[in-house]
């Protein structure tokens, strides 16, 4: 008996889901949507051997979910395109509307850190065109250069105390770092209001900004 076409269509889908169905490759995934990536390089970043990083990507790209191009020696790898981000974003929505595990991690870890509402890429918008924030990127300066919000500072976490003077007091801060559930940004707001600066998350980060055709800068 032939598999009926709708059949094969579940089977593809499906592929797609069993390349989900990992923490480490959702976690590649985050990293790759900040730009491309070589295999050693993105070994780093994640935490896993180069071997291991490999085989996830295999997985990722077989599902249609990464791309690779070859430059010179190295095979770099990027999203296949801002509908994986979309996917992505689903598969958060249902887990925090439906799993109990993750709701207790969010209101945990993350309420814990920052209860606020966060702020939205219109209200970060019109406040930053009218200076009442300071714009802060507290990702790795690699990533900074490869693409940031637009008037963006880069100061990575284990910097802040030191370079406090660099942060206007009359303006409220707005930080920001991989994506919604980046530690970075939870950890930023934490030290600033610690410190008596008024300061926010924006509702996600820089490929979710990227995403909805919003205006990046280069350095």
């Amino acid at each position: 008996m032939s598999i009926s076409p709708k059949l094969k269509l579940y089977e593809a889908f499906a592929g797609i889901g069993r390349a989900l169905g990992h923490a480490h490759r959702l976690d590649i995934l985050e990293h790759l949507a900040q730009g491309e990536r070589g295999v050693e390089a993105l070994a780093a970043k994640v935490g896993l051997t180069t071997g291991n990083t490999s085989q996830h990507l295999q997985l990722l790209k077989h599902a249609g979910l990464v791309e690779s191009r070859r430059d010179g020696k190295f095979i770099l790898y990027r999203l296949s395109g801002d509908r994986v981000l979309g996917l992505i974003a689903a598969l958060f929505d249902v887990g925090e509307h439906n799993l109990a595990e993750v709701d207790k991690v969010l209101r945990g870890y993350f309420h814990e850190r920052d209860a606020m509402e966060p702020v939205s890429h219109e209200d970060l918008i019109e406040r930053s065109r009218d200076g009442l924030v300071t714009v802060l990127d507290v990702r790795p300066e690699d990533e900074f250069r490869a693409g940031h919000l637009p008037g963006a500072v880069n100061m990575q976490l284990e910097e802040l105390e030191s370079r406090l003077a660099e942060i206007d007091p009359g303006k409220e801060v707005i930080a920001y770092c991989r994506g919604p559930y980046c530690v970075l940004s939870f950890e930023a707001v934490a030290a600033l209001r610690k410190k008596g600066i008024a300061a926010r998350r924006l509702e996600d980060g820089l490929p979710e900004w990227r995403a909805a055709g919003l205006p990046l800068e280069h350095s």
